[in-house]
């Protein structure tokens, strides 16, 4: 990946930025297992499923991207009277400084896209939504809650996927708003007539939705050059982004014109690619960024982003490392905060790797600690260390412990080579943290009954097992700080 050093300060800006969405939101569901047979009543495979997620998509994942680089923001959708509209609010609620309003429509339920998975391959995918017009009394709640945001944010996403919220006239009312109130307009587009998104600061088609939308065939980055300039010309956009998978984004200016190469990493999965670019630009540019800059960190988010399964979102921790690879140590890029880990622990899972748990506080790092690591790691594949936060150690260890600093413990522990990622958690106990990572194993010492280890119970009851490791005699924190001190 290129680095980027110079685009590190942006993201401090970005974290005091707002900005406000308007657009599509539904519910994306992954149901993912393993297929071993064909089914005796159709010549179809039969998934085992073996994990369900549920994640936001459409411009909840914009929101929710925003929201991982630290951004504060403002969601204008319509959800249904269902179990799944309720799912978008209480996921919306656990994203932090998120202002959502969420029109509820009895009429219409709430979008879901479900994706049946086997493996690495996508076998299915079921929508349910409906596109009509919308019902004037929720377009117009939508567009009253749309105009009484314009004036707290720094920019206007509008994040259209056709399902009725920017339909109507709304996004050109929108747009108009937006420019008269002098804030940036950022156009996520769908369908063939742009014609409703004129006058829109910044565009961001892909290479299918330019071609539709242009009538150019876009095969090189000459030609979306082509297509894009005829845009901006018809339609008087200030600039056209075009994402243009492995051959990276074009930025199209009515003065010049910008080829952004991809970042060189392993693309898993482009699902929400585009949301994340959106967010990422959206919030430069109310953060105050220059476009060419504030497309270079689109860029490099994507570049992130696709290392992901299923909607992924990008943090700001990780866009730090990406720009700032050559200065960061391997053993910083493997403490990760939860939400991280999921991410990361998901791509394993798709890649067959079976992954491990252990945990503890890990004070003083001896030569038994360093036994049970490698004992859990022989176990596993991946093996992830939950490491007790500097306030949980006190209140287990007592007010003089830690010795160390959980940055200090952590940054030890992920130098490690047995250790491939690690989490630091404030509860006095791992459950939460086992519960979201749903290890395959999961690893203790022999000091513990299998009944008395946290998270037993629930990493049985997915398929995993319990892993009871070895001790190594004669080795103790406790006894190590008591020689230190001479007994006091």
């Amino acid at each position: 990946m290129i680095a980027h050093p110079t685009l590190i300060p942006l993201l401090s800006a970005i974290a005091e930025s707002r900005v406000l969405c308007v657009g599509d939101v539904m519910l994306d569901r992954f149901i993912s297992g393993d297929v071993a047979r064909i089914s005796p009543e159709a010549p179809v495979p039969v998934l085992l499923i073996s994990a369900e997620t549920e994640m936001l998509g459409g411009v909840g994942n914009v929101v929710r991207n925003l929201a991982g680089l630290g951004s504060a923001a403002a969601l204008v959708a319509t959800v249904g009277d269902d179990g799944a509209g309720r799912i978008v609010g209480e996921q919306l609620a656990d994203l932090g400084d998120i202002d959502p309003a969420l029109v509820v429509d009895t009429a219409r339920p709430t979008s879901i896209k479900t994706r049946y998975v086997a493996g690495n391959q996508q076998m299915l995918r079921a929508d349910k939504e409906v596109t009509g017009s919308l019902a004037p009394d929720t377009a117009q709640g939508l567009t009253a809650a749309a105009m009484s945001g314009l004036n707290d944010c720094g920019a206007l996403v509008l994040s259209d996927y056709g399902k009725g919220v920017l339909g109507g006239g709304r996004a050109q009312d929108l747009i108009a708003a937006a420019k008269g109130a002098g804030k940036p307009v950022i156009v996520d587009p769908k369908g063939d007539d742009y014609s409703i998104y004129a006058g829109a600061d910044l565009i961001t088609p892909n290479r299918k939705e330019l071609s539709e939308a242009s009538g150019f065939v876009v095969n090189s980055v000459g030609t979306a050059v082509e297509a894009a300039t005829s845009l901006l010309k018809q339609f008087d956009f200030g600039a056209v982004l075009v994402t243009l998978s492995h051959e990276g984004m074009v930025l199209v200016t009515p003065e010049t014109s910008l080829h952004v190469p991809a970042e060189a990493r392993e693309v898993f999965d482009v699902s929400g690619a585009g949301d994340t670019v959106v967010a990422t630009l959206a919030s430069a540019l109310a953060a105050g960024a220059e476009l060419p800059d504030a497309v270079k960190l689109a860029n490099a988010a994507a570049g992130i982003v696709v290392g992901k399964v299923g909607t992924a979102a990008v943090y700001a921790a990780e866009l730090v490392s990406a720009l700032h690879h050559e200065e960061i140590s391997r053993a910083e890029a493997k403490v990760l905060t939860l939400a991280e880990a999921k991410d990361r622990v998901e791509v394993w899972r798709r890649q067959g790797l079976k992954v491990g748990f252990t945990n503890g506080c890990f004070d003083l790092l001896h030569p038994g600690h360093v036994s049970l690591l490698d004992q859990s790691k022989a176990a596993c594949e991946r093996l992830i260390v939950g490491l007790n936060s500097d306030a949980s150690t006190a209140r287990l260890k007592g007010p003089e412990r830690p010795v160390q600093s959980e940055a200090g413990r952590a940054t030890v522990l992920a130098s490690l080579v047995s250790v491939d990622l690690v989490v630091v958690f404030e509860e006095d106990t791992p459950l939460e943290v086992i519960k979201a990572l749903r290890p395959d194993v999961l690893v203790k010492g022999a000091d513990y009954a299998k009944a008395d280890v946290v998270g037993a119970p629930e990493v049985e009851s997915w398929g995993g097992r319990v892993h009871l490791a070895d001790l190594q005699a004669g080795h103790s924190t406790t006894a190590t700080i008591e020689r230190l001190t001479g007994g006091k």
